[in-house]
Parts: structure tokens; sequence; C-alpha cells
């Protein structure tokens, strides 16, 4: 099942709303529409699309009114409510499907069962809200995006302390993403900076791309050839594509 989703108010559509729209790109038209919260000071931040541990595609959405819902992608039901003491500005299911990382306006994240909720752990360490997470492919590692403009990989093996601060340049990280192959890691800062670092090299590598306007977020394509970043900016807005580039050898040429 191929799922898109995005949102939307009743005149326009919108990067954020009490309002998601459902559609399933193998078939024309909207699946779905329909408003998920009542408080009128509630927006949907976030919504993660994985597949639970049955195999089932499931969407968890984030929201303001600090619940966390968890939807049928076949019916669009909601089937478990998971409430929060503080606004949910982002989650992550892990691979197996076992454990949601939970982030939001609160200095501490959560590592909850994503079966009923509840919180496996509180991580500390972060100085601010956080925006972003990410769960690394071996299931073990993820990640946090905070305002205090750090990021912070924790393993899920012991969670006394982070394992690793990375630091961004301007502004808070917004969003995270791990290649498929677990490669790669894209941190995002609002505007200006995208940092691509090596995993392998215990992200001691980094990229830097350094590009103008406010960035919407970044994704990595499936098969980890391209990276793309959304430009939110009202003049220059667009979609920037990068390829993966796999050889230096033409660098020669210029020595």
């Amino acid at each position: 099942m191929s799922l898109l989703l995005f949102f939307c108010d009743s005149s326009s559509c919108i990067q954020m709303s009490k309002n998601p729209v459902f559609q399933n790109l193998d078939h024309p038209g909207v699946s779905h529409c329909a408003k998920i919260t009542y408080d009128e000071n509630a927006i949907t931040n976030a919504v993660e699309i994985y597949d639970d541990t049955s195999g089932a595609v499931r969407m968890m959405t984030s929201n303001n009114d600090s619940v966390v819902r968890v939807f049928d992608a076949q019916n669009f039901t909601v089937l478990q409510r998971f409430y929060f003491p503080w606004p949910i500005n982002h989650t992550s299911v892990s691979p197996d499907g076992k454990m949601v990382v939970v982030v939001g306006d609160n200095a501490d994240c959560l590592l909850a069962d994503c079966q009923n909720g509840q919180t496996l752990a509180t991580l500390k360490g972060h100085l601010d809200y956080s925006f972003a997470s990410a769960w690394h492919p071996n299931g073990w590692i993820f990640a946090t995006g905070n305002q205090d403009t750090t990021c912070r990989l924790w393993d899920a093996r012991n969670l006394s302390s982070a394992v690793i601060v990375l630091k961004g340049c301007i502004g808070a990280i917004r969003s995270l993403r791990f290649t498929s192959d677990g490669r790669f890691m894209a941190m995002a800062e609002p505007a200006d900076f995208v940092h691509v670092f090596d995993t392998l090299q215990n992200f001691s590598k980094c990229q830097e791309i350094d590009l103008f306007g406010e960035i919407a977020g970044v994704s990595f394509s499936p098969d980890t050839e391209a990276l793309f970043i959304g430009v939110a900016d009202q003049t220059y807005g667009s979609l920037l594509e990068y390829k993966r580039l796999h050889a230096t050898d033409y660098l020669d040429s210029v020595i």
C-alpha cells in the first residue's frame, strides 16, 4: 500500500492542522479526511506510517493535544490513543514495531511501548523542546533533535545517557532521517543547513549542505541514492535532489 498524507483545514492545504488528509497513491482521489480532535488549539505535528508486529500497516499521529493516535491504514479507524503530559511534536516507531520514541514540548524524551503506550524509559540530556526523531535500521540506535541545536544519539540497550551529541549551526534540529542501509544520517536545521553524517565513521565525518531558505524537511530515497530537501520559502519554494556520489576519481584531474 502506498499512502500519501497531508494536512488541510476548511480553506486551504497547509503543513499542519487538525484535519489529516489520506490519499492512496494506487487510487485517484482522497481516501479519507476527518477531524481527529475537537481541541481548537491542537494541531497534528507529524504522521508516522509503519508496519506493526503483525505486519499490518498503521499510521501514528503526533498532536498538540498531548495524544498519540494509532490508525488502521485500511479503514482509517482509530485503534489506540496514548496520552502524555505534554504536547507531542514527533514520534518514531522502531524497525521491529515494538517501541516508539516520543518527543515534544519537554526537555525529556520518552521511549514507550508501541503496543500500549507505557513509558519504558525517560531520556535526559536535552535542554529544550524536541521536534524530531528517527531510528537506525539496526533497531538499537535512535536519534532525537532538539531546540537546543543538538541531535543526540541513544542506544536502546543502555539509556543512561546519549552515546553521541551532534551540534547544529544556527537553530533547532527539525528533521532527522537515516538511509535504509543505515550508512548515513541527515540532520536538518530550520533554515539554510542540512548535515549528512557517515554512521560507519561513528558520525565523525559530515558533509554540510549550505542552501538558501527555510527547510520543510529531508528524506532519502529507498535505494539510498538520493537525498531530497524541501525548501519552504514563498519565493524559492522547491524540492532539491542530491545524488549520492560513490567515487571521487574525477578530483585527480583537478589536483
